[in-house]
């Protein structure tokens, strides 16, 4: 059976890239530069534990497994990066 070609209307935002960002599905406010992240087991939504760094020119970084997103306070960073 041959694969269908996708269409605009079959591709998700993630795909698109003229179309616009969405929110992250959750945010985390943290106070060091080094995260990690192993998804919401309470929600069924695991995935392997991995390791983040926050690019102090962005101030954020999102998990690549499940889009979570975590954003420093940088008023109260513990770590002194």
């Amino acid at each position: 059976m041959p694969h269908a070609t996708p269409t605009d209307e079959s591709l998700s935002t993630n795909q698109d890239p003229a179309a616009e960002p969405l929110p992250a599905p959750a945010t985390q406010v943290v106070t060091s530069w080094r995260v990690s992240c192993a998804g919401d087991e309470a929600m069924g939504l695991g995935h392997p534990l991995v390791w983040m760094a926050i690019s102090p020119a962005s101030g954020f970084v999102e998990c690549g497994y499940c889009d979570k997103r975590f954003v420093i306070d940088r008023t109260h960073v513990q770590d002194g990066h």
